[in-house]
């Protein structure tokens, strides 16, 4: 099984102004002459993790990492003005072109994943493949599957009653709906404890095995309000996607290398996702593991250091 690479820090890292509202935190980490990749961390509004530089050879790879609008240490900290898949996407062009970068590979799980689709298909010519993990495709019942009665919560219901127990038995038929009025309120204290109960619901969903210690971070305040509101906020809106969008125009990107790596029980982002997306690109690379949801999960470590080193084996 292959492991994540050693820690390392970034070499160049700063703020990046990218609108007159938003300032995104940039970090560039590895070899500077190496061959491109951009991270695309989850979410929306989970922010960079230290282990997320690991998945790439430092000597092969200049790795660009980003706290996405909102999230992380970009500011205006869990803001949703001006916050759209649209806006993203122009941002990841804003970084490249500020970093003279031509073409690199973009990497992306669970939201990243859907950033990284509909990036690459607005943007294909500035690609050089794509590395995808945990797929979500945007699709109303990917959301409702996790954050509506019916779904998740029949795999982990000791989990989901205390999800549901912040929210009036009245109000629970649609329950994002009634996390977005508490995650909005103009109340701090409401706000917060909305935002840890989500995040201690998303946290505790994450891995194959439970983890005390995953959902404690994901329900952190440093956490868990950007990742409670920004979701909220894209998953209200459907990610600011068409209907099926992402799988639509799978054609614009079919002729790039692309990697997919999916846990078999993963309870946030169902296979059922990664196996339509592989079916409308079957040239792509699909590898279904014994893992959960988490990129840290060691048999999806190991698949997605097997592409990275691939593609930095075709590319170079």
């Amino acid at each position: 099984m292959r492991e994540l690479y050693p820690e390392i820090e970034p070499y160049r890292s700063g703020m990046f102004p990218v609108s007159d509202r938003h300032t995104l935190y940039v970090e560039e980490c590895g070899n500077p002459d190496g061959l491109p990749v951009v991270f695309l961390h989850g979410g929306p509004g989970a922010g960079l993790s230290l282990y997320h530089r690991r998945f790439f050879d430092p000597a092969r790879w200049r790795i660009v990492l980003f706290d996405q609008r909102g999230a992380g240490k970009s500011t205006p900290f869990a803001d949703l003005v001006d916050n759209t898949t649209q806006d993203l996407i122009a941002d990841i062009e804003k970084i490249r072109a500020h970093l003279g970068i031509e073409r690199w590979l973009v990497f992306g799980g669970s939201w990243g994943s859907t950033l990284a689709l509909a990036y690459a298909q607005t943007h294909p010519e500035c690609v050089l493949g794509l590395v995808l993990r945990g797929i979500y495709l945007a699709r109303r019942w990917e959301t409702m599957w996790l954050y509506e009665e019916g779904g998740a919560g029949r795999i982990r219901p000791e989990n989901w009653l205390r999800f549901v127990a912040a929210i009036p038995p009245a109000e629970r038929g649609n329950i994002v709906d009634a996390y977005w009025q508490r995650l909005t309120s103009d109340d701090e204290v409401v706000r917060v404890e909305a935002a840890r109960a989500w995040g201690a619901w998303e946290g505790s969903a994450l891995t194959l095995e439970e983890s005390p210690e995953t959902e404690a971070e994901f329900s952190s305040p440093e956490v868990a309000v950007s990742l409670a509101r920004l979701e909220a906020h894209y998953f209200r809106h459907d990610c600011f996607l068409e209907p099926g969008q992402l799988l639509r125009d799978i054609g614009k990107i079919r002729h790039l290398p692309a990697v997919i790596v999916q846990g078999r029980y993963d309870i946030i982002c169902p296979a059922q996702s990664a196996f339509e997306l592989h079916a409308a690109w079957p040239e792509a690379g699909y590898h279904v593991v014994v893992a959960g949801h988490a990129a840290s999960e060691p048999a999806i470590v190991d698949k997605l250091i097997a592409a990275t080193d691939g593609f930095a084996d075709r590319f170079t």
